[in-house]
């Protein structure tokens, strides 16, 4: 899977798809606080790792001065995207 497969991957957000290279900075951290709170305790906790990933997307967004992750440098975004769990574990 190379990096324009993995933009063009779709993602599920605010009840549709869209690949991921057109979430926001917003839509990420929105995705990131979502998946911290589900992850606290219990049998979700596992996606605690998942909250992290988006998190540090987010960060990394913001330190780059990007509005959308399709505007990262590609190489970082799938990085990224692999940690967030967008790309299936399957096709890793």
């Amino acid at each position: 899977m190379n990096a324009a497969d993995v933009l063009r991957q779709p993602v599920f957000a605010n009840g549709r798809y869209k690949p991921f290279s057109e979430f926001t900075l917003e839509e990420v951290r929105a995705r990131a606080a979502e998946l911290s709170a589900a992850g606290r305790a219990g049998p979700l906790a596992r996606v605690a790792g998942v909250a992290r990933a988006w998190g540090e997307l987010g960060r990394t967004m913001a330190a780059a001065g990007v509005g959308t992750v399709g505007e990262l440098d590609p190489d970082i975004a799938v990085e990224l995207a692999r940690q967030a769990w967008v790309i299936p574990r399957a096709l890793l």
